[in-house]
């Protein structure tokens, strides 16, 4: 025990606490320290950083060294220092990273976040655990299912996938799922239950939904698949609801835009069914609006990433669920480990449209991605190819609908629904047959995939 230390830090941090003594609070903190990046109990100062000093005798510190290793498991050993400030003595105990994570104090485990302690839940202490002899839950036996709970064929096409994507695949299904650790002592994995089930179950439901607005639906859906079936499952219900463009050039053959980027659409879908955590109650739940989509999925940035490292790319990837990402990589459905994000910029970069935004939210993480702005002149709702699409939907319940029906439908002005008839029949979609009065309209093609 030396006087290293000559300052103080200024305030609180993620690796510094204040205390005024030293008591059970403080092992508290420095358990939380060991199961984060470590840090530093400074004894005798207030939290608001007021150097209030300490008395120490002779067998104090190492006393308070004893009983940090005794309440704690596994035990840990803080380094002490004594430092003097202004004739004040204040005690440094400096706990360092654990290497086997986590450390519990009276049975309870604490993990450093922010400058406050946060006590860690059953499934929290599970993961740090996990971590630690990098692993992760779908690499476990699943207690529930057995071997005629997934499909064969299912297992068959993912090894044609692999064959397709250069990967030497020789064995039969059976030993391809042993040689993967999908099928460990002849019982399932988490991960190849979730991959090849046989039958829809909740522990995969994705709710699926079309809105006019936060609370009006328009259309909805859920898929309970196997997480391999989900991805174009997900992708294709996005697809039915948002627009496809007819754009003119000019030239012989006009070309079909969709309203977001689609590699970008099926980037979050794949990180959200590759990333999700399937031990949580919460559902998977995807919101499509007229300018915009949520994707929300259960399970929180770990902590030791924050958003702005996200989209900095200033961080190491650590998969949730190490043998799905794995075998999504090998199947060549994600290219590598935690450049999705980035790719997912790019695609809106790359077609000048809003950048996504990402955010923890409630016990999950969400993903929502805009359209293009709306073009000037346009009425609130009136989105350009939403509004042709409402049109067309409209006129096929019902083909002898007047202009003013379907502004009084669709909240539109008289002159914004001309507008866009104009425009659909310039395109070759609609065409009006007979008098204004007593005819009806023709729906030719369509702009929307419904």
């Amino acid at each position: 025990m030396q006087n290293k230390l000559t300052k103080l830090p200024k305030k609180e941090s993620a690796t510094v606490e204040f205390k005024t003594s030293f008591n059970e609070e403080a092992i508290e903190t420095l358990v939380a320290f060991s199961n984060a990046k470590g840090g530093t109990v400074y004894i005798g100062v207030s939290d608001k950083g007021k150097i209030q000093g300490v008395t120490v005798g002779k067998e104090s510190i190492p006393n308070w060294v004893n009983e940090i290793k005794l309440k704690t498991t596994p035990q840990i050993i803080v380094d002490a220092d004594v430092i003097t400030v202004d004739k004040k003595t204040v005690v440094a105990l400096l706990a360092p990273e654990y290497p086997v994570k986590p450390v519990s104090t009276r049975g309870r485990y604490y993990k450093r976040t922010g400058n406050s302690n946060h006590l860690l839940s059953i499934d929290e202490i599970a993961n740090e655990h996990l971590k630690t002899i990098n692993s992760s839950w779908d690499m476990y036996p699943d207690t529930q299912n057995s071997l005629d709970d997934i499909s064969i064929e299912k297992v068959n096409k993912s090894m044609e996938l692999m064959r397709a994507n250069g990967i030497t695949i020789n064995e039969t299904a059976i030993p391809f799922l042993i040689k993967y650790n999908l099928l460990r002592e002849n019982k399932l994995t988490n991960a190849a239950y979730l991959l090849f089930k046989n039958n829809e179950s909740i522990i995969t439901t994705i709710e699926l939904g079309r809105f006019y607005d936060p609370v009006t639906i328009k259309d909805s859906a859920r898929t309970k698949s196997d997480i391999l079936s989900q991805v174009d499952e997900v992708i294709n219900y996005v697809k039915k609801h948002i627009n496809l463009e007819v754009i003119i050039t000019g030239e012989a053959r006009n070309t079909q835009k969709w309203q977001y980027p689609m590699e970008a659409i099926r980037e979050i879908v794949l990180n959200m069914i590759i990333h999700r955590d399937y031990r949580s109650s919460s559902d998977s739940i995807v919101k499509i609006f007229n300018d915009k989509i949520e994707f929300y999925n259960p399970g929180r940035l770990p902590d030791t990433i924050t958003v702005k490292d996200l989209l900095s790319n200033n961080y190491k990837s650590t998969p949730r669920n190490k043998k799905i990402a794995d075998f999504f990589k090998d199947l060549g459905l994600i290219e590598k480990y935690g450049s999705g994000v980035q790719r997912i910029i790019g695609y809106f970069k790359e077609e000048k449209r809003p950048l996504p935004e990402f955010k923890n939210i409630s016990d999950g993480f969400q993903v929502t991605v805009f359209s293009a702005e709306k073009s000037k002149g346009e009425s609130k709702g009136e989105s350009k190819g939403e509004s042709k699409g409402e049109i067309l939907a409209l006129i096929k319940e019902n083909p002898k609908l007047t202009i003013e029906e379907i502004a009084k439908k669709l909240n539109m002005s008289l002159s914004g629904v001309e507008k866009n008839i104009r425009q659909l029949k310039q395109l070759g979609i609609l065409n009006r047959v007979g008098p204004n009065k007593g005819g009806y309209w023709e729906v030719i093609k369509s702009i929307i995939l419904e």
